[in-house]
C-alpha cells in the first residue's frame, strides 16, 4: 500500500511537470526539472528528482549532463541504461534538429545560428572533430558534415576528401571548423597551417574558403580576427605564380 501511494504520488508530480510544459514550455523550469522531466522518459514510474540533482551536482551544468556519454551518465547513483539513453537522445535529436534548420540558409545572415549549431554538436567533445560547411554561389547552406576525426591538421584533413565533397555537392564556398576539447580558443600553429594550405588548395579551384571556426568555452572566427584576410594576402603571391 505504501509503495502504491509513493508511485501515484510520484505520477501526480510526473504528470505536473508535463501539464506545465505543455501549457508553457520550458519557461519558469529550473534545469533540475528539466532533467527530471527527461528521465521520465526512460523511468516512466520511478521518482528522478534526486537523479537529476545528482546529476547537476556530478557534472555542473544541464548543457554538461546532455553532452555526457552515456557511460559517464551512468555513474551517476539511480541513473541507469533506459534514463540515461533518453538524456543522449534529447542532444542528438537537437543536433539534428539544428543541423536542418541551417539548410538553404544564406550563411551570411544565419551565422549566429551556424555558431549555435557547431557549439551544441562540437563542445564538449573529448576529441577534436573537423567539419565542413558547404555552401553554394549565393552562399546558401547546402550541407554540413564530419570530415575527420582526431587530432586536426594537415596530415589527417586529407584536402583532396574535403575537395571532392565539395565538387560532389556543387558547393563554391566552404566554412571549416573543429573543437578544441580544452576549451582553449587560440589557434595553433597547426591550425594556421591547415587553413593557409586549404586556402590555396580551394583558391585554386576557384571555391571560397571563408572562415575557420574553432570551438572550445566559446567560438573564434578566423575571419572576424583577420586571419582570414592575412592568409588570403601571404597566398596572393603564390596563387599568382600557380595561375
Amino acid at each position: 500500500m505504501e509503495k502504491e501511494c509513493w508511485q501515484q504520488k510520484g505520477g501526480g508530480h510526473r504528470g505536473r511537470l508535463r501539464d506545465r510544459f505543455l501549457e508553457k514550455g520550458l519557461d519558469g523550469f529550473t534545469d533540475a526539472e528539466v532533467l527530471e522531466l527527461l528521465l521520465t522518459f526512460g523511468t516512466p514510474r520511478s521518482d528522478c528528482k534526486e537523479q537529476a540533482r545528482a546529476l547537476l551536482a556530478f557534472f555542473g551544468s544541464l548543457a554538461a549532463v546532455l553532452e555526457a556519454p552515456v557511460s559517464q551518465l551512468q555513474k551517476v547513483k539511480g541513473v541507469g541504461p533506459k534514463n540515461s539513453i533518453a538524456l543522449h537522445f534529447v542532444h542528438a535529436v537537437a543536433r539534428r534538429y539544428l543541423r536542418e534548420r541551417l539548410r538553404g540558409k544564406r550563411y551570411l545572415h544565419s551565422s549566429r545560428e551556424v555558431t549555435d549549431y557547431l557549439q551544441h554538436a562540437l563542445r564538449g567533445l573529448k576529441k577534436e572533430v573537423f567539419m565542413a560547411i558547404f555552401l553554394d554561389s549565393s552562399h546558401a547552406i547546402i550541407e554540413t558534415e564530419v570530415i575527420a576525426e582526431g587530432t586536426i591538421n594537415v596530415n589527417t584533413v586529407y584536402p583532396r576528401e574535403l575537395i571532392a565533397r565539395a565538387m560532389a555537392l556543387h558547393a563554391a564556398a566552404l566554412i571549416i571548423a573543429h573543437n578544441h576539447p580544452s576549451g582553449a580558443l587560440k589557434p595553433s600553429p597547426q591550425d594556421l597551417h591547415l587553413t593557409r594550405t586549404l586556402f590555396i588548395i580551394c583558391s585554386w579551384l576557384q571555391i571560397q574558403l571563408l572562415d575557420h571556426l574553432i570551438i572550445g568555452d566559446g567560438y573564434f572566427s578566423f575571419a572576424d580576427n583577420g586571419l582570414m584576410s592575412n592568409i588570403k594576402d601571404e597566398s596572393a603571391i603564390l596563387l599568382t605564380s600557380i595561375a
